[in-house]
């Protein structure tokens, strides 16, 4: 199979690539390097700089290719609301490209990565893909209009499209931004340094926790499932754990005696948000392996940044 990912150096897209590459795949990756480091993918994969807006880039990029991974976006909840045109023209606007470049090299399959933010907040908890969606931030609004651009486009032009929506993703190699950094890697970095561990709200709002490596595997079952055109699929846990519960178990994964330091000026997001991943089993034979105790183990066996 030959591949390109767009946003393959970012953390998805590097843990993606270099799997694909490790089974044999040709894989070519296209990242402007917003959020992406090039040093972590395999030197096998043939990366080239540039935006996904261009599409004169990507149709030379999409010369042979089987199937095109669609990763490419912003994805900082905080930063969307105070740039929404920029989140619109990158997480929109890209799609868009890709898709007419897809058009014109006459590629077939495309598989969008999606996110669970786009439920916002549901009474209906696990969430599954028949809820009408609430998103509640640019970056959520933006998601979800790319979703409906690629199905839409794609029963256009007969590309097989797929997306996945991805919830709380964490593992190694995770940008650690300054501002709202991922939850998992922000608190084994807080752990490790001996400080507090800064929590949003009141600490009993919700998340599923999916670890790199089974998102990695939902990926490549999405490239060549059958019976899954136009499908939207939830990838993540299925388990709900309250963010107070993550203190506890990245205190006892880190051997660190911590202590929560509760920010109640800030909002901790929606109350509840948990995946029913049904759909995902059903089309995808999808069946995460790694809890979030041993995920924890394995970013900190993992991650430099995190030994101790």
């Amino acid at each position: 199979m030959k591949v390109l990912i767009t946003g393959g150096a970012g953390f998805l897209g590097t843990a993606l690539a270099n799997r694909l590459t490790a089974e044999g795949h040709q894989v070519r990756v296209l990242d402007d390097l917003s959020a992406g480091n090039p040093d972590r993918l395999s030197p096998k994969v043939l990366f080239t700089r540039g935006d996904v807006r261009d599409v004169p880039k990507l149709w030379t990029l999409l010369q042979g290719v089987t199937c095109v991974y669609h990763l490419a976006a912003r994805v900082l909840v905080p930063e969307s609301l105070l740039y929404p045109r920029e989140y619109n023209d990158v997480n929109v606007g890209g799609t868009v490209s890709v898709m007419e470049a897809m058009r014109d090299a006459g590629i077939r399959r495309v598989v969008l990565t999606s996110s669970g933010a786009v439920y916002g907040e549901q009474e209906q908890q696990p969430v599954s893909e028949d809820l009408p969606p609430n998103p509640s931030s640019p970056y959520a609004v933006s998601k979800l209009a790319a979703e409906y651009y690629v199905r839409t486009i794609g029963a256009l032009w007969g590309i097989e499209t797929v997306v996945l929506r991805i919830f709380n993703a964490y593992g190694p190699g995770q940008l650690i931004p300054p501002s709202h950094p991922p939850v998992i890697p922000q608190f084994v970095k807080q752990a490790l340094s001996g400080g507090s561990l800064v929590v949003f709200g009141d600490g009993q709002q919700t998340r599923d926790f999916v670890y790199v490596d089974d998102v990695v595997e939902a990926l490549i079952a999405a490239a060549t499932a059958k019976n899954v055109d136009r499908a939207i699929i939830n990838i993540g846990s299925g388990q709900e754990v309250s963010i107070n519960q993550v203190v506890e178990k990245v205190a006892r994964a880190t051997g660190r005696s911590v202590t929560p330091l509760y920010n109640t000026t800030e909002s901790g997001g929606v109350s509840r948000l948990v995946a029913d991943i049904g759909l995902a089993r059903q089309l995808l034979g999808f069946r995460p392996k790694v809890d979030l105790d041993q995920g924890l183990s394995l970013l900190l066996e993992r991650d430099p940044r995190f030994r101790k």
